[in-house]
């Protein structure tokens, strides 16, 4: 029997809040009140007699002492939710349908995917790679159930937000003259956040530019700005060895702040809340490393 101590309700608030950066997002991933959160974070650090987070500035932090209570309380829901399935056994749980963006760490999120799935065989996972905006339009359609997409930074809704960091790039073999006629462009098609914020950084310093490589395919972009066909904006954790990041010393002003978006559906299934939880984790995982 586990302590009231290490309550898994408080628990998994304690871990919402961390990974949402504030309560009323945890409240939304929790499916409780912000002041219901904030209550039982309260009681979790009145039981360890610990103060847990930092709530002075816009973004609630973990203290030292809730930095080492995260990956011990990640670790015990992860457990709670794995004894759950084995004693369950479902026969069928149904779909859950996914929306991720291709250029997201995809190969270690399909490692998550195919291991959520071996451990739910009663689930059928449909995932679906696809732009932002049109991941965006699947979920308010009812289309999809769950999505990881990317927005501009600083909209307020979603299970959990992760800020990206996302850089001008060229060829390190063979770079780009920054100060040619008319700046040729590597991107993923019409309607990607990136292309229509390169797009607009050119324009509003008075250069020209054109479209050199489209692709909807992330290894394309990347080896086509290796072979140095062009100009590309990338996120951090896509930059490869044989990249050159570019500066505004370059003549290349930063781009708008983007970010990572958890959505999922109103009506969304445990077993979907389960995976945006794994999710969620990943997220955190990719972003700080990219730190």
């Amino acid at each position: 029997m586990i302590s009231p101590m290490l309550d898994l309700d408080l628990l998994r608030s304690f871990v919402s809040v961390v990974e949402s950066k504030g309560f009323t997002r945890a409240g939304e991933r929790v499916h409780r009140t912000q002041s219901t959160v904030s209550q039982q974070i309260k009681r979790l650090e009145d039981d360890l007699g610990q103060v847990l987070l930092n709530r002075d500035g816009k973004d609630v932090t973990p203290t030292e002492a809730g930095e080492r209570l995260l990956s011990y309380a990640r670790r015990l829901l992860s457990l709670a939710e794995e004894a759950r399935d084995v004693l369950a056994q479902p026969d069928h749980q149904g779909v859950v349908r996914l929306g991720i963006p291709e250029d997201f760490a995809a190969a270690r999120l399909t490692k998550l995917l195919a291991s959520f799935s071996r451990s739910h065989p009663g689930m059928r996972l449909d995932v679906r790679a696809d732009q932002s905006a049109n991941l965006r339009r699947f979920l308010d359609r009812g289309e999809i159930d769950l999505a990881l997409l990317k927005r501009a930074a600083g909209e307020k809704d979603g299970i959990a937000v992760w800020p990206e960091r996302i850089h001008w790039v060229t060829s390190k073999a063979h770079p780009i003259n920054p100060d040619v006629t008319s700046i040729p462009l590597i991107g993923f098609p019409p309607g990607c956040l990136y292309r229509a914020g390169a797009i607009h950084a050119i324009e509003s310093t008075g250069r020209a530019w054109h479209m050199s490589y489209t692709s909807s395919n992330l290894a394309g972009i990347q080896a086509a700005v290796a072979a140095g066909l062009g100009l590309s904006i990338l996120s951090e954790i896509a930059i490869r060895a044989d990249h050159q990041v570019l500066t505004a010393k370059d003549g290349f002003a930063p781009i708008d702040k983007t970010e990572v978006a958890l959505m999922a559906s109103p009506d969304a299934s445990p077993a979907t809340l389960r995976l945006a939880d794994r999710l969620a984790e990943f997220c955190s995982s990719v972003q700080a490393k990219a730190a």
